[in-house]
């Protein structure tokens, strides 16, 4: 039998929504990291509604933040284009096996993907006037990138930002402001596609979804404002920094949790 679904008031699911906004902003991200922590420990959402939620609520922020990026010239719009084409198919593949794998699994998959990207920023410290070579292979590696993001999206609720951003760094050589406006692009259909995957399977609360999402997008072009203030350095050192604080509250509570289990 599921859980009985939270109705957490306005002010906080608006509170949610204006952190998420402005982390994804000045990060490049949907904010789903941030996110589905916050609906799972502060509010009270089950895993599976708290990651189809995110997916949800990250939409609005991903197209105003895209937007603001893009006006500033800092969207590679063909990466986007083909990280994309591959969110789509992963965004399906994933919300199909949220509702499939143990809510144990899933934190447990989530706790594993931030410890991953917390290495990988300390790899990735860009240049600000590095641009993506493309070519057709690298379009195609861009298609996979996408599907394995959109699929790990589906399954933890994250926009994929989280992986995008480093990757687009480190394997494709983009700066960082480009890596974030790419990623925000891209990050929209894959968010339609796996909300509607999750409506379907009822894995999604979309009155929480609405309220986060509106706050995220009122709040998102101050994160793309601030982006372009501070160094590619310092932003992957207080990136890393906020998801390793996520981690370890996380992992705290697991131990928590399983010693009253036993």
């Amino acid at each position: 039998m599921n859980p009985p679904t939270p109705r957490p008031g306005f002010a906080s699911l608006a509170l949610a929504g204006a952190v998420t906004g402005l982390m994804s902003g000045l990060f490049g991200i949907g904010g789903g990291v941030l996110l589905v922590p916050a609906l799972v420990m502060l509010l009270g959402f089950p895993q599976r509604l708290a990651a189809g939620t995110s997916v949800a609520a990250i939409l609005p922020a991903g197209i105003v933040g895209g937007i603001a990026y893009g006006l500033q010239g800092n969207v590679d719009w063909i990466s986007a284009l083909a990280l994309a084409v591959g969110m789509v198919a992963g965004a399906q593949l994933g919300s199909w096996l949220l509702s499939r794998v143990s809510t144990r699994f899933l934190k447990g998959l989530f706790m594993v993907f931030l410890a991953a990207v917390v290495v990988s920023l300390w790899f990735a410290v860009p240049q600000r006037d590095a641009e993506i070579d493309l070519d057709v292979l690298t379009f195609v590696l861009l298609v996979v990138t996408g599907l394995a993001t959109g699929t790990l999206s589906g399954l933890v609720g994250v926009g994929g930002g989280v992986i995008v951003v480093p990757v687009l760094m480190f394997f494709y050589g983009a700066s960082d402001l480009v890596a974030k406006g790419t990623s925000l692009i891209m990050l929209i259909p894959g968010s339609v596609s796996g909300t509607l995957g999750n409506w379907k399977r009822k894995n999604v609360d979309l009155r929480a979804a609405l309220i986060i999402g509106i706050a995220a997008s009122v709040v998102s072009p101050l994160g793309t404002l601030c982006a372009g203030l501070i160094t590619p350095l310092w932003s992957n050192i207080a990136f890393s920094a906020l998801l390793l604080i996520i981690l370890v509250q996380m992992v705290v509570t697991s131990i928590r949790q399983g010693r009253r289990r036993d």
